[in-house]
């Protein structure tokens, strides 16, 4: 394809789109006299929050998944956060944090849930409509968890066609991982509801959702992008990883290469013309799970110190 792009959010300062919405719900809480900010995360939103709020000067306190990515884990604290490592789900972390804010007054951050998230979310369609002008994207392909990245996407680009600084506002295809598909599922289906996945489990672990909560908002501004749902597998997400590495020089956590296999997929099925402008949105840095990339990769075994062990190396792989 000679017109495809990618939009590198691991340049952001945690390495993650999650710190778009960080920012803007931390600068309001300072607004409204907030001093403990919280927040439900599988990893990326946690840290983004905790590294806004370390550079704030406010308490962050965050809810993760105890089984959470070491180096997300390792982030948060080291930016200060107050770390509580549930025994269970995204989704009952998700719960608890909401009790936690009720019962000490904290604001809560929790995507799907304070309507500054997809605010600052929606910054990344301002960024990609501003770097292709005067043409605008055909297609954003982006992953999608409770799937508020892909209504703060819709909800730029919608405020940019409105303006009239964009003829019309690109396709949104959205990919889930085949065992935490609640979202692409009910697109492919044409369903109004979703249906939760009891036990979701992918190797993206920010995708990992049961019961996205702001999969309604997802679901009716996809359609109304003309856009669709992709289904990938873990194996195709992870061969992903070092293929977009090879390609873009950029190395991504999962469930950011997982844009690249639902790339794919919507070539396969039909739902991307070769000939489109189309944008991939990778939204997390590979450091932050580099284990998984690991699994992806044969590591090469030592060799000795010698000429004769480097030549007799290079004359294989070649």
């Amino acid at each position: 394809m000679p017109r495809i792009w990618i939009k590198d959010d691991t340049r952001n300062p945690s390495g993650s789109t999650k710190d778009r919405a960080s920012q803007l719900v931390v600068t309001k809480a300072l607004e409204y006299g907030a001093d403990t900010i919280a927040t439900a995360s599988t990893g990326n939103a946690a840290t983004a929050l905790a590294a806004v709020a370390a550079a704030a000067g406010v308490r962050a306190v965050v809810f993760v998944p105890a089984d959470a990515p070491p180096a997300k884990l390792v982030q948060m604290m080291s930016y200060g956060a107050g770390v509580l490592p549930v025994t269970g789900s995204y989704d009952d972390a998700f719960e608890l944090s909401l009790a936690a804010c009720e019962r000490f007054g904290w604001t809560n951050r929790n995507t799907a849930f304070n309507p500054f998230t997809i605010e600052g979310k929606k910054t990344a369609a301002l960024e990609i409509a501003a770097a292709m002008a005067p043409e605008a994207p055909d297609a954003i392909v982006v992953t999608a968890g409770d799937g508020v990245i892909t209504a703060g996407l819709a909800k730029g680009f919608a405020d940019l066609e409105a303006a009239g600084l964009i003829a019309r506002r690109p396709r949104l295809i959205v990919v889930q991982p085949e065992g935490t598909a609640a979202i692409a599922t009910a697109l492919r289906n044409g369903a109004d509801e979703i249906e939760p996945v009891t036990g979701a489990t992918s190797i993206a672990d920010s995708l990992t959702v049961e019961a996205p909560r702001n999969a309604l908002l997802c679901l009716r501004e996809v359609r109304a992008s003309c856009g669709a749902g992709v289904i990938v597998s873990d194996d195709a997400i992870l061969a992903a990883i070092p293929r977009l590495a090879r390609l873009t020089g950029v190395f991504a956590e999962p469930s950011a290469a997982a844009s690249l296999a639902g790339f794919d997929t919507a070539i396969d099925e039909g739902l991307i013309d070769r000939d489109e402008r189309v944008v991939l949105m990778i939204t997390g840095s590979g450091l932050k799970d580099v284990a998984a990339a690991r699994r992806a990769l044969e590591m090469p075994e030592p060799i000795e110190p010698t000429m004769d062990a480097v030549e007799d190396v290079l004359k294989k792989r070649v």
